[in-house]
């Protein structure tokens, strides 16, 4: 199933539902989602990870088509590489925070 195919079917699903609760409400949900993801991959469950990932691509897509962004279409940003410095894999130098360096 391509990108595409499944923010169909996602919209085909549950676009009512979701139009009904609108952007701000759908983010929220799929905010909350995002949340039950990294409680298992903190959690080191291997055998949620699937259905917690399946659930937060669900509900992006259901944003995306509710802000009516084409995924598939927007995914081309990445067809060449990194969009930074255009390499396979990615080039650019980052820091990566400290965890002592957060804020908690």
């Amino acid at each position: 199933m391509t990108v595409g195919e499944f923010q169909q079917l996602i919209k085909d699903i549950y676009f009512e539902k979701d139009s009904g609760r609108g952007v701000d409400g759908t983010f929220r949900w799929f905010t909350e989602e995002v949340g039950e993801l990294a409680r298992a991959i903190r959690k080191g469950e291997p055998e949620g990870l699937d259905e917690e990932f399946a659930d937060v691509f669900a509900w992006l897509v259901s944003l995306a088509s509710l802000s009516d962004v084409d995924l598939e279409q927007a995914c081309v940003k990445y067809r060449s590489g990194c969009p930074k410095c255009d390499a396979i894999p990615c080039k650019c130098e980052e820091k990566i925070p400290d965890s002592k360096d957060k804020e908690i």
